[in-house]
Order: C-alpha cells, then sequence, then structure tokens
C-alpha cells in the first residue's frame, strides 16, 4: 500500500513544478503600432519617437520637503503608423524630450474630452532607446478623433420603448 502513494506524490510534485515554472516565465511583449490603439484599451507595448512635449501642469514647491511637485506634460508621440498625445507625469516628464525614441511599456489608452490619451502608470515603464529608423506619419493623429459614449440597449430595453 505505501509504494502505491509514492508515485501519487511524485506527481504532485512535478505539477508543482509545472505551474511554478509557468508563473516564473515572462510573456515575450507584443509592440503594437500607433494605428492599432483603441479607446478604453490596455497593456500596450510600443516604440514611438517623441516629436514634441508641452508642459500643461506645474504645481507644488520644489524647496520644500512635504510637498510633492506634480508635473504633467502632453507629449506628441508617433511612429510609421500614426501619432498620438501622451501624458507624461512627474518623472516621465524628463524622459519625454523631442527627437528622442522610447519603449513604452504596459501603456494604457485613457479618454481625455472625448478623445485618446496614451499614459504610462505606476505599472508601467518607459525607456528611452536608440534612435528608430521611421519616419513618424503625422498625417494621421489619433488624439483628434473625437469619440462618443455610446450606452448599447438589451434587447427587453428596446421592446419597452
Amino acid at each position: 500500500m505505501a509504494t502505491t502513494g509514492q508515485p501519487k506524490r511524485q506527481g504532485q510534485q512535478q505539477q508543482q513544478q509545472q505551474q511554478q515554472n509557468k508563473t516564473t516565465e515572462k510573456r515575450k511583449p507584443v509592440f503594437v503600432k500607433v494605428d492599432q490603439l483603441k479607446p478604453g484599451t490596455k497593456g500596450h507595448t510600443l516604440v514611438a519617437k517623441v516629436l514634441s512635449s508641452n508642459m500643461v501642469l506645474q504645481k507644488g514647491r520644489a524647496a520644500s520637503r512635504n510637498l510633492r511637485q506634480t508635473r504633467i506634460a502632453e507629449c506628441l508621440v508617433g511612429d510609421e503608423t500614426g501619432t498620438v498625445l501622451f501624458t507624461a507625469r512627474n518623472e516621465q516628464v524628463d524622459l519625454m524630450k523631442p527627437d528622442d525614441t522610447v519603449i513604452l511599456r504596459n501603456a494604457k489608452i485613457d479618454m481625455f474630452k472625448g478623445s485618446m490619451r496614451l499614459a504610462v502608470d505606476k505599472w508601467g515603464r518607459i525607456e528611452v532607446t536608440d534612435p528608430a529608423n521611421f519616419v513618424v506619419k503625422g498625417d494621421n493623429n489619433l488624439s483628434l478623433v473625437e469619440y462618443e459614449l455610446v450606452s448599447v440597449l438589451e434587447n427587453d430595453e428596446i421592446a419597452e420603448t
């Protein structure tokens, strides 16, 4: 009887080992192009060139230790398929310099006044990288497209109206 329990225990150990291997393996990033970005989506990784950076908000005093300085800049970034506005916050503002090429990891699309803005929160990363060898398509600015929130009615609700 004791011998039948041994293979079962080994099988459980192998399954646990396989599960640990799955959780420690990192997914390879899937790079997307600017024209593939859609409202309300997240988890994007893309290579983009910074075309311009415009400071829109600067609050707080740098002299005070307790008060953190808040900085927000709107940066126009793009690739060979189009451009989009990127909202850079605090330390990100320093990384987003015009003519630099950046890798935006785990970026998300925020909606601001009906238009798309690309952003990287605390779960993402911005990396300055080697200059890209593509020409930015400037006439396809996705942030100029205005979206409208439309609520979709269920079949029951349509019948009532």
